[in-house]
């Protein structure tokens, strides 16, 4: 007979075999830790990466208070706002991967840094480097790039002003860097707008102590101007497209991934003002056999990112805002929330591949 041991009392999800492995992902139970869930009148802000898109979504199907700091012209229809980043997260900055981006952002709102690299030129077309594809055809001049980042600015500092919760995903620890001032980009310079110069841009793989010490600080500048702010992480499980390590795209994935959910672990372990949502797990998990992904194996399927938010519904959402009418998105996906309707700087890379 085997002695009393601390295990003796563990719940069913604390053992593989009866918390996981028979299990389906709908009758997944207690996977996350959420220690305060979202009322109907919380002011809900997000970013990230494109797997971010995706809560903006649900929240608004249920009619919580998803702000949307940065609004569409009224005049634009709605294929439009898509195409130029409007309603997709909290304000119009587009996707920001890594914790460096999301800190940089944050800095240049509050006047504190000012990036030299403003305006990048393309065949006679202007783009904000920082943002490269919420204007696909380029601004008209360098002028009107300036002006709409502006605009973004004071969409961000609503965002400082009334969150009371901010939900953000990380995606990558690689990104290209500025020699000259440290900003860094969504997508490598180049791929999208401007033109790559070893001289002036550099590749960077940020590290676990880096990621972490970016993600303090952008907890402590959002509880600066809202002590009460809450936070709930999640890692994204889409795969890298391309890496620049010198790595295999598997390995570097892998080791990217760990590193991020290795910071989420740590600051929710650090600050009881910060959840995290197991998005990743639900999708990469063994036990589920990769069903949730496409057949590249890389995007996820329109009932992976219905599972995964259905579990956020129900751990994370402290019932449906049945008094507040549904909040419609800018651009309806007739397809529910399919995970190939989420907009990724990061697939361009996927036209240098060799074919």
């Amino acid at each position: 007979m085997p002695s009393v041991t601390p295990y003796s009392d563990m719940p069913a999800r604390a053992f593989w075999r009866t918390g996981a492995g028979p299990r389906t992902p709908e009758q997944m139970e207690h996977l996350s830790d959420c220690r305060a869930r979202l009322t109907p009148d919380a002011v809900v802000a997000t970013a990230g990466s494109c797997f971010a898109q995706h809560i903006s979504r649900r929240l608004r199907r249920m009619g919580f208070n998803f702000l949307d700091a940065e609004p569409p012209p009224p005049w634009m229809n709605a294929a439009a706002q898509r195409d130029f980043g409007y309603g997709i997260f909290s304000a119009r900055y587009g996707n920001i991967y890594t914790s460096r981006q999301l800190k940089q952002l944050l800095l240049e709102t509050l006047g504190t840094f000012v990036p030299a690299e403003r305006v990048w030129e393309t065949d006679g077309r202007f783009y904000d480097p920082f943002r490269p594809s919420v204007e696909p055809q380029g601004f008209e001049s360098a002028a009107e790039v300036l002006l709409a980042r502006d605009t973004l600015l004071r969409g961000v500092r609503r965002i400082l002003k009334t969150a009371d919760v901010f939900v953000f995903t990380l995606g990558l620890t690689e990104c290209w860097r500025s020699r000259e001032d440290g900003a860094v980009y969504p997508t490598c310079p180049g791929t999208q707008a401007g033109a790559f110069d070893a001289r002036r841009h550099e590749f960077v793989n940020l590290t676990y102590g880096e990621i972490l010490a970016d993600m303090r600080d952008v907890i402590r500048l959002l509880r600066r101007r809202r002590p009460a702010m809450r936070f709930i992480l999640t890692v994204s499980p889409v795969p890298l497209t391309a890496t620049a390590s010198g790595r295999h795209v598997l390995t570097a994935t892998t080791h990217s991934k760990a590193i991020l959910r290795a910071v989420a672990g740590q600051l929710t372990d650090e600050f009881d003002f910060v959840d995290y949502f197991p998005s990743y797990e639900l999708i990469t998990a063994p036990s589920f056999g990769g069903r949730f992904y496409a057949a590249n194996k890389r995007e996820v399927t329109d009932e992976g990112v219905s599972v995964v938010m259905d579990l956020f519904q129900r751990e994370f959402c402290a019932a449906p805002a049945e008094a507040r009418p549904a909040t419609p998105a800018p651009h309806p996906n007739p397809a529910g929330e399919a995970g190939a309707d989420a907009i990724c700087d990061e697939m361009v890379l996927d036209f240098y591949a060799r074919r």
